[in-house]
């Protein structure tokens, strides 16, 4: 599956117009900025719209949290699931600090994904990544295998510590941070090798920016925001369905 970050209406319309002609799952993330600038019942109530208009599996994660108090909140508030960020803490305090999430999260049904190996620093260990799912019984597991947030082209991925954390995962989702920008062939095989989770934000990011651009530059006049913002909505919903077609969760629904 795919989880793609939004900033406001017209990001998240656009997701689930793709998922919605694809038949596809998605996961709607908000990072800690997205969720502060949208607000976290906000976020929810437009999530939960699009749920009982479309039908289809959506779901929101609130994406690389590392305010406990703030996770704490979006559990309460409705979201399926969250992410807590605690790779730059010790292991153990990592460790400490997620099991007593899952613990609060479990009594709402909420998905809790834990995080070793800072994106775009030091690879994840191996053993750490096991050690810290046995101990902490999250759900899924971010972990660096070469990639790191924002653009560019990614050729980096270590593909034998992905099989490595693979083997030591057990039945644990293994999610890819900093999926913009990395070769549709790398992305491919690394789905292959256990990655079941791929997150996608930049290339959104761009795509609706660029739209935007290109709309005022052609009518520098308008000021009716839907009359150039369909434009926005529509370059996001272009991306969406291409990540959705090369990850393979089309027609799942």
């Amino acid at each position: 599956m795919g989880q793609f970050n939004i900033s406001n209406l017209e990001t998240l319309r656009g997701i689930v117009q793709a998922a919605q002609k694809l038949k596809s799952p998605v996961l709607i993330g908000a990072s800690e900025g997205e969720s502060r600038f949208l607000g976290l019942r906000q976020t929810v109530a437009l999530v939960k719209a699009f749920q009982q208009e479309t039908g289809l599996p959506v779901f929101l994660n609130l994406d690389h949290e590392k305010s406990f108090e703030y996770i704490k909140d979006a559990v309460k508030t409705g979201y399926d699931a969250v992410h807590f960020d605690g790779s730059e803490l010790p292991l153990q305090e990592n460790i400490k600090r997620t099991k007593e999430l899952v613990k609060i999260a479990a009594k709402k049904g909420t998905l809790v994904e834990g995080e070793v190996g800072v994106i775009g620093g030091e690879l994840t260990d191996p053993k750490e990544a096991q050690k810290f799912i046995q101990e902490t019984e999250v759900n899924s597991l971010a972990i660096n295998i070469g990639t790191w947030h924002g653009a560019g082209e990614k050729t980096g991925i270590n593909f034998q510590r992905l099989e490595e954390i693979n083997k030591k995962a057990e039945s644990v989702f293994l999610v890819l941070h900093g999926g913009s920008g990395v070769p549709d062939s790398h992305v491919k095989k690394a789905i292959g090798l256990g990655i079941v989770k791929i997150n996608i934000n930049t290339e959104l990011r761009v795509a609706y920016t660029n739209a935007l651009k290109t709309a005022f530059r052609a009518n520098p006049e308008e000021t009716t925001p839907y009359k150039y913002l369909i434009q926005a909505v529509e370059a996001v919903q272009r991306v969406v369905e291409e990540k959705i077609k090369l990850f393979g969760s089309n027609n799942k629904c």
